[in-house]
């Protein structure tokens, strides 16, 4: 399925027509301003005091609108492009328009995703409480979008959780703009009606708001249903019935505005105050993530529940739900650019490849097949990205006393092999699934090379003497020589080079 990104148009032109890309005619209708962020489709002052008072932390606007210069990030540079465009008079050649992108294809949604992980993405979030379990603390429904929805603001003492469209919004490049609303609502009833029936209080929640609020609009991929709803409920609730778990809604029949429902969240993680939740947010990142087709990495039926341990074993899809996704998460979710993802052939001998940051718009990958490669990735590989405890791995640990941690060359092992039968699309090895036993031994989906042994750095070699470096044998265990090395290069300019080469 094509994907689409924005391009600047008119100022861009030249640019375009030295790549040979073509808007199609599609793309060029209705267009929409860059810059207008009051949404009332002309450019003005009011625009630039609103992005002003963004900036400010005293408004928010949305990021598709006010990114001027398309770097996934909305800053003073975007705020100066702004006031040069409302001096000079060029603005009206820069129309909001869209191409045919060179994103890679989110392959995962064909795991029965509902949340679109490309393009525009909606959550509804009813933020309920009941009569015998109320919240402890009290927030408008301004107050809690701007948490779930609000622009990007590295001053947050939640950052990088200050919301969660703002997380999204740097890991996916740009890829995704997560938009929502936010609802408060007291249930009829107590708690326990409502602890094993969700779909009971699904449906009395947008029953209350059906005739005030539009919900069609919160169908962002087209696809007849509201993309994903958020039930979330104070952590006094419990964790039985209330641990945040997301899956299907559990009753197709049901429409409101026209629309089915999409995949359901419920949770009991609670925004504490205005100074903290970063638990309210990455708990439901986490959720999300089920929502757009990725399944849980960590081990069900071990006492070792993590299925990534040390320095380069934060995951979002892991049990420790406090960083960015990883690079075969971004691969699937489609969150790279072609140009992004680099496949080593060993018939080309050694090779040397250059990682960005991949907490940048420039982060890439590198894939090592195991023979043939599926065009979607759905195939054992090794996987190598750089990673450093920046953006959404803001929060990790930067440092010992004794030498720097967190920053590095992280390798995963990834057997992606797709499964299809009469109810659903999965993949095989993920954990729940009958081909995996989802404790320690055997296939696994993703595995971590060197696990609990930290990053790869300088001077670092990876070869079949490391754990987790083979690929698997007819008895389920990482023992086939991959009959590779990879060398870690030197960190110059930003940028880690990895020399992959034929034993």
């Amino acid at each position: 399925m094509k994907q689409t990104k924005r391009i600047l148009a008119g100022i861009f032109s030249v640019m375009l027509a030295a790549s040979g890309m073509v808007l199609p005619a599609s793309a060029q209708t209705e267009p929409e301003y860059f810059g207008d962020v009051t949404g009332d489709k002309t450019l003005s002052v009011e625009d630039v005091v609103l992005l002003q008072k963004h900036l400010l932390g005293l408004a928010s606007v949305s990021a598709f609108h006010a990114d001027m210069n398309v770097d996934a990030a909305v800053d003073a540079y975007d705020l100066a492009i702004l006031k040069k465009c409302l001096l000079t008079g060029d603005w009206w050649e820069m129309k909001l328009e869209w191409q045919e992108a060179d994103w890679n294809e989110a392959v995962i949604a064909e795991c029965d995703a509902g949340l679109p992980s490309q393009g525009t993405g909606n959550l509804v979030i009813f933020y309920v409480d009941f009569p015998d379990c109320r919240y402890t603390t009290d927030f408008t429904e301004e107050q809690l979008e701007q948490f779930a929805f609000g622009g990007r603001d590295e001053s947050n003492p939640c950052y990088p959780f200050e919301s969660m469209s703002a997380f999204y919004g740097r890991s996916s490049k740009g890829a995704l703009d997560l938009n929502g609303t936010v609802l408060r609502y007291t249930a009829k009833e107590n708690q326990a009606v409502y602890d094993n029936d969700k779909v009971k209080i699904v449906k009395e929640c947008y029953e209350a708001f059906k005739d005030s609020v539009d919900f069609s609009q919160y169908d962002g991929d087209s696809d007849g249903k509201i993309d994903a709803t958020l039930i979330t409920v104070p952590t006094a609730a419990g964790d039985d019935a209330w641990w945040p778990c997301a899956g299907g809604f559990g009753d197709p029949q049901y429409t409101v505005d026209g629309k089915t429902l999409g995949h359901l969240i419920t949770g009991n993680a609670e925004v504490v105050s205005p100074e903290d939740y970063k638990n309210f947010n990455s708990s439901y990142l986490h959720e999300m993530g089920h929502c757009m087709g990725l399944p849980d990495y960590y081990l069900y039926d071990s006492e070792d529940y993590e299925a990534f341990h040390g320095d380069a074993g934060s995951e979002l899809m892991d049990a420790d739900a406090y960083s960015d996704f990883g690079c075969f998460s971004k691969l699937m979710l489609g969150w790279y650019r072609q140009d992004q993802v680099a496949v080593y052939d060993a018939a080309q001998g050694s090779r040397t490849f250059l990682l960005n940051n991949a907490q940048s718009s420039d982060g890439n990958c590198v894939i090592i097949p195991y023979g043939t490669l599926d065009a979607q990735y759905f195939s054992e590989y090794f996987i190598l990205e750089y990673v450093t405890p920046e953006g959404n791995n803001y929060g990790l640990p930067r440092d010992r006393w004794w030498e720097p941690i967190g920053t590095g060359i992280r390798v995963y092992h990834v057997k992606a092999d797709l499964q299809r039968d009469y109810w659903w699309t999965f993949l095989k090895y993920q954990n729940g699934s009958e081909y995996c036993g989802g404790n320690d031994d055997g296939i696994r989906l993703i595995r971590l090379v060197g696990d609990g042994e930290g990053v790869f750095t300088t001077g670092d070699v990876i070869s079949s003497s490391t754990a987790g470096f083979g690929w698997y044998d007819a008895s389920e265990n990482e023992s086939i020589d991959p009959s590779v090395t990879i060398t870690i290069g030197e960190l110059v300019n930003g940028q880690y080079s990895v020399t992959i080469a034929n034993q």
